[in-house]
């Protein structure tokens, strides 16, 4: 069947497509064309792949070199690492052998010469290179800034240590040395190292700050530290700072030494031997042992002042400790030997007044061993003969204290005659003090023996020395009137402890005392 449809003259007619062009024929080989491509990629900005139009190998370029710029800024010490750089030169790498290959036969967008193309990538591979500078420049300042950052963190901790003792800072002062030292020796060209003379200048003032402060004695740890320094720093770091200590610490050793010793402290011992062996010509040591002269002429003239016994300990003490000193610094050995010598006399000479000193303070036992000491020591004494007498005095007042109110003169005799006799099977001491004061010995009685307990009671009254026909060892002594005390010390085994007895003298009066024995018990009279 036919037929027309109503409006068909209308329908939508689609024209035939156009023929495609043909593609155009590809570029003749053209090697300057490739050096410019490789050129251009090879700084980092794909500009080969652009001028060749190829796109996605551009944008890879572009996105290697964001990556390298976003990691390595900004500039820090580490810089960029290792890894990420060899990446990004392989890319590179790759880019320019790609661009090289794909510029050989195809045509660039511009310019149109290859050679102006070359001549530009040439040029812009300043770009990279330039950057590199750049980069080089503000790794090296970043780190200068990590340096002078390090230095300001040691100049704070020498600081807040300034007023510290230094037992409690030295851990903070160390730390510093620490990064003082780092910075000399592993960055002596920086700008931090550069600072350091003036560094360690404070540095240096700051820990031996208790010597300009005249704390002598708390200076010497410090400043005997600060010696230690110069084997940690550089030679030119410190300059005339390596022996800035060595001065100031023989004047602090002398200072605090010299301190102690007329105080009457220990330390003074050591300090002046490291002063004598550490610093044996300096000016200091030259005035230790005349510093110790000093002392001991003034402690022999104290033995014979107020405080006598304290003046011969004293003197005693220096003694020993002076020879201590003189073992260990040869220089001055003979002198100081000289002045424990004369330590030693000005000692024996002050134990006489030490015991009238303790005689007179009640301690007798003390007064007795002096005299007794000085007696043994000084055969030849005006006051040897006094001291005797004293020694007497002292044993009776440890029995009996009334008779240690009065110190004992060198007098002797007296008009009133007082016989002793011995009623003992034992030698006989007898000790007498009072207006005079002196002793005698009086043999054993040899038909004699030492008395009972019982016979003591006896109701018919106890008579020593009251039988006619025994011949009582004795002597006489002359007595001056007034109050005697009397001490009888046996000197054999019969009695253990000695006997007292008190005695109010008149003239016109003959007396009589007996010594006897009691058994298990003591002397009596």
């Amino acid at each position: 069947m036919s037929g027309e449809f109503p409006g068909a003259a209308d329908a939508f007619v689609v024209p035939p497509m156009p023929p495609r062009p043909p593609a155009p024929p590809p570029a003749a080989p053209d090697a300057v064309r490739a050096v410019a491509v490789a050129l251009l990629n090879l700084t980092g900005l794909g500009l080969g792949y652009v001028l060749l139009r190829r796109w996605i190998p551009a944008g890879l370029c572009w996105a290697a070199t964001a990556v390298l710029l976003v990691v390595a800024l900004p500039a820090d010490p580490d810089g960029v690492p290792a890894a990420l750089l060899v990446a990004y030169a392989v890319v590179l790498g790759a880019a320019a052998a790609h661009g090289a290959v794909a510029g050989l036969r195809t045509r660039l967008s511009w310019p149109a010469s290859a050679p102006v193309a070359a001549v530009l990538g040439l040029v812009l591979l300043a770009v990279p290179v330039g950057g590199g500078m750049l980069y080089g420049g503000a790794r090296d300042e970043a780190t200068e800034q990590m340096l002078l950052d390090r230095l300001q963190r040691a100049d704070d901790l020498v600081r807040a240590r300034a007023n510290q003792p230094f037992d409690t800072a030295q851990a903070g002062f160390r730390e510093a040395l620490a990064v003082y030292a780092g910075l000399g020796h592993d960055h002596p060209g920086s700008r931090a190292a550069h600072r350091l003379p003036d560094r360690m200048t404070a540095y240096y003032r700051t820990v031996g700050a208790a010597y300009e402060q005249q704390k002598y004695c708390e200076a010497i740890a410090p400043l005997k530290y600060l010696r230690t320094v110069p084997d940690r720093m550089p030679k030119q770091t410190l300059g005339a700072l390596a022996t800035w200590p060595d001065p100031r610490l023989a004047d602090a050793l002398y200072a605090c030494g010299s301190n102690e010793l007329t105080g009457g402290q220990d330390g003074w011992t050591g300090h002046f031997g490291e002063l004598l062996t550490a610093f044996p010509r300096s000016g200091q040591a030259a005035k230790a042992e005349p510093a110790v002269r000093s002392v001991v002429d003034r402690a022999a003239k104290d033995a014979q002042g107020d405080d006598p016994c304290t003046a011969v300990r004293r003197l005693r003490g220096l003694g020993t400790q002076i020879r201590g000193v003189a073992a260990t610094a040869p220089a001055v050995a003979d002198a100081l030997v000289s002045d424990a010598e004369r330590a030693g006399r000005g000692a024996a000479s002050g134990v006489y007044a030490c015991g009238v000193d303790q005689y007179r303070d009640g301690d007798f036992a003390a007064s007795l061993t002096s005299m007794n000491d000085f007696v043994r020591d000084h055969p030849h004494d005006r006051n040897r003969a006094r001291a005797q007498k004293i020694a007497i005095a002292a044993q009776i007042a440890q029995t009996v204290p009334a008779a240690g109110k009065r110190l004992p003169t060198t007098d002797s005799g007296g008009g009133i005659q007082v016989t002793i006799k011995n009623d003992s099977p034992d030698d006989i001491e007898v000790l007498y003090t009072g207006p005079v004061t002196g002793s005698v010995t009086i043999k054993a009685c040899g038909s004699c023996s030492a008395y009972s307990f019982g016979a003591t009671l006896a109701l018919g009254g106890f008579h020593p020395c009251g039988d006619s026909g025994k011949d009582y060892p004795q002597r006489t002594i002359s007595l001056p009137p007034g109050t005697t005390y009397f001490l009888h010390k046996p000197r054999g085994a019969s009695a253990s402890s000695p006997a007292s007895d008190t005695a109010k003298l008149r003239s016109g009066y003959i007396y009589t005392e007996c010594a006897y024995t009691k058994k298990g018990f003591s002397v009596g009279q």
